[in-house]
């Protein structure tokens, strides 16, 4: 399968350049898989769809300050995009600027520019302008100070109010951006699918950028995805279970929620092997002796689970998402879930129809 076939031509005045308020204010395109139809409503409509016992599950990951400016010591500027933390002290980061050799000091900036008494240091060179870096002191206490908001570079718009690009049920920091399904949801719209009778859980994954990075390789078999550390405690995997076992149905908000969902299946199901290939070994007919549906089992720790068309859902029933890059892992995901031919005449109709795209864009629900 080609990753061309993941392409799609988008105007650019349909990229979505701030949030609408209220967040459930945007549009709603809904997929019946069943049948193929398509229908127009509001997320304030999700009401209509979900049913007393359904389950939603969103990730609950919050974005951290990852952007950080500063200077090295012969006053070139230098821009940090942190990616992972890999101790207290070192981290992944994806770092703009000149001659960013290995023993580089860089000197750390506040969120007003002023110089600060804290450091990074290149201590290794990754794949393009990826570096791995050592501060020298623990940093996380500090970035509420030093660091900016890591909006997509799509977005061009200065945001007025940084809790636009976090959702309303976030927690533990740790992504580089935001799982953008669950930033249409409102304390009260909870409260009114609480009122009938919809459960909700979350889950954590911790989204890293080259989430939303288009496929290089021209066969997506041979595209390697990026790792992700994500979690299910033992007490939301028993919910979970119980809901399903109770006749509910599992909706997963966002694509993040559908791969740590998916990962904690096949850890139950017992599936040997790397995540990486499981689309592979699904399209091969390799896992076709594994119920369709597995429980979901706690974790905690990467997954590499790379989802396309061929792979076989074992968790998710319903998705709620954003409208996807072309050629990206997501797009490939969704694509997957609901079928490659219903995605791209969705698509074509969302274009056709002007819905919102992208982060801060308009919603989807694939039933």
């Amino acid at each position: 399968m080609r990753t061309e076939e993941f392409n799609y031509t988008l105007p650019s005045e349909l990229i979505a350049q701030r949030p609408l308020s209220p967040r459930d204010a945007s549009r709603l395109f809904v997929v019946n898989r069943e049948n193929g139809r398509f229908a127009h409503r509001h997320f304030t409509d999700l009401r209509d769809y979900l049913q007393p016992g359904d389950i939603l599950v969103a990730n609950n990951s919050r974005v951290i300050p990852a952007r950080l400016f500063g200077q090295k010591p012969t006053g070139g500027k230098v821009e940090i995009l942190l990616l992972k933390q890999i101790d207290e002290r070192r981290w992944q980061a994806l770092l703009g600027g000149k001659k960013l050799n290995v023993g580089t000091t860089i000197l750390l900036h506040d969120s007003t520019g002023s110089p600060t008494d804290l450091t990074a240091t290149v201590t290794n060179l990754l794949p393009g302008p990826q570096r791995e870096i050592q501060f020298n002191r623990v940093i996380n206490d500090d970035l509420e100070t030093i660091g900016h908001t890591p909006l997509p570079p799509y977005i061009h718009e200065k945001l007025d109010d940084d809790e636009r690009y976090q959702t309303v049920f976030s927690r533990p920091p740790g992504s580089a951006a935001a799982p953008t399904a669950g930033l249409h949801f409102t304390g009260d719209l909870l409260l009114t699918l609480r009122d009938k009778g919809v459960l909700f859980e979350t889950v954590t994954l911790h989204v890293g950028l080259d989430t939303f990075k288009p496929v290089a390789a021209d066969e997506i078999a041979d595209h390697h995805i990026h790792s992700e550390w994500a979690t299910l405690s033992p007490d939301t995997a028993k919910r979970i279970n119980d809901a399903k076992l109770a006749g509910g149905r599992i909706v997963a908000v966002g694509t993040t929620a559908v791969r740590t969902l998916e990962t904690a299946a096949l850890k139950s199901a017992g599936i040997s092997g790397s995540l990486q290939d499981i689309s592979a070994r699904d399209a091969a007919g390799e896992t076709s002796n594994i119920c369709p549906w597995k429980p979901t089992a706690a974790f905690t720790g990467p997954t590499d689970l790379f989802i396309y068309p061929g792979y076989t859902f074992r968790a998710v029933d319903a998705l709620i998402t954003n409208f996807h890059l072309p050629q990206s892992s997501l797009l490939m995901l969704v694509a997957a879930f609901a079928g490659r031919e219903t995605m791209r005449e969705a698509y074509e109709t969302a274009v056709n129809k002007k819905y919102r795209f992208f982060s801060f864009g308009d919603a989807m629900l694939i039933l």
